[in-house]
């Protein structure tokens, strides 16, 4: 079985990469991708974790970027990761400056809250939502997004400007092949209207298989591969085991490794220029 969008501890999954792959032994995933926000930190625990186990690693990142003002997630498989670590430093110094911002504005509206960054974690507004949990000011992370963190709620505040076409441009000249993550879940444009741009961005694939897409949005997906011949992918977006309706069960897809092939090829014409 194929899980590739999986978080540890060095973004906003609960599991460290020794324990996302135990977790994932445990369920029966093959091939697990390593996909944390802006950060290749946890790359080298889950492989070493996972070599007694036979268990393939993925090397990947999911970057966060925008498009009309409104966040969009790109998935990178197979970076060269000398080429990419300087480009996300900036990227981990946004999301500090960030987190950095909405602890100001949740100190102003009267809540504030002590948080320490690992330099190593990328952080975002989940560990601001445990934190304010922690402190008393909210029942559960939930309310905390629904509070204060949520898009237009009083403490959240923007990505600094990156814009999707940046992230897959960025994305490819370090020979990772970029996927466009749960496009179903965008809220800056209609799928169909977006993607062309995308592609003639550069965009080599789309996470078809997400739990948040309907069987009807499953088919749209697959059709629009089809008419881009672009890649096909998926994944539970495992965050870890949570009391919250936000997180998934790891490996609830049931994905064959199938998947993985095209994705590898693709990889290959990257770093042989041949895309």
């Amino acid at each position: 079985m194929l899980e590739l969008h999986c978080h540890t501890t060095y973004s906003d999954g609960t599991l460290t990469p020794q324990a996302l792959v135990a977790a994932a032994v445990a369920q029966g995933v093959r091939c697990l991708a390593i996909t944390d926000h802006d950060s290749m930190a946890g790359w080298d625990e889950a492989i070493a974790a996972a070599e007694p186990h036979n268990l393939e690693i993925v090397p990947g990142l999911e970057l966060s970027t925008v498009w009309q003002d409104k966040s969009l997630h790109i998935l990178g498989f197979y970076p060269e990761r000398s080429q990419l670590e300087l480009p996300l430093q900036d990227r981990l110094a946004g999301r500090y400056r960030r987190a950095q911002a909405m602890l100001d504005k949740l100190r102003a509206l009267g809540y504030p809250v002590e948080l320490c960054f690992d330099p190593n974690m990328a952080p975002g507004r989940p560990h601001i939502a445990a934190a304010l949990v922690q402190a008393g000011h909210a029942q559960s992370s939930q309310e905390a997004f629904d509070r204060w963190l949520g898009d237009d709620r009083p403490a959240y505040v923007e990505y600094e400007k990156f814009s999707a076409v940046e992230g897959i441009q960025l994305l490819r000249q370090c020979h990772a092949v970029p996927v466009w993550a749960h496009p179903y879940l965008f809220r800056g444009g209609e799928v169909a209207a977006v993607l062309p741009e995308l592609v003639a961005a550069g965009l080599m694939g789309i996470e078809v298989y997400h739990p948040s897409h309907t069987a009807s949005q499953r088919r749209q997906l697959e059709a629009y591969c089809q008419q881009y011949g672009l890649i096909m992918t998926g994944g539970s977006d495992y965050h870890g085991p949570s009391k919250d309706d936000r997180h998934t069960d790891l490996n609830q897809l049931q994905l064959s490794d199938a998947l993985l092939l095209p994705l590898k090829q693709a990889a290959q014409r990257l770093r042989h220029g041949s895309c």
